[in-house]
């Protein structure tokens, strides 16, 4: 779990281009969106292709999206168990 959590702050970084910041700076249990890193709709898109493309998850429901994309932490479980690459 913890080699996919440092890939997901990886991908994040990489994605969105936040090319200011490091895998140090994201904690596991930091928010995404608001408060947290910052995050809004436009990287919310994105975070769904990444998980499309590099874990073979889709995500139909938009509502879903929030409770997954809440941290570091509710990425790596949701992923860990809906995975299909």
């Amino acid at each position: 779990m913890d080699a996919l959590k440092k890939e997901l702050k990886e991908n994040l970084i990489e994605q969105l281009n936040l090319e200011d910041m490091t895998i140090a700076d994201i904690a596991d249990d930091d928010m995404l969106f608001g408060d947290g890193l910052g995050l809004d709709s436009i990287d919310a898109l994105e975070l769904i292709v990444m998980l499309d493309k590099s874990y073979g998850i889709k995500l139909t429901d938009p509502k879903e999206g929030r409770s997954i994309f809440e941290s570091i932490n509710t990425m790596a479980a949701y992923i860990t168990e809906n995975r299909s690459k």
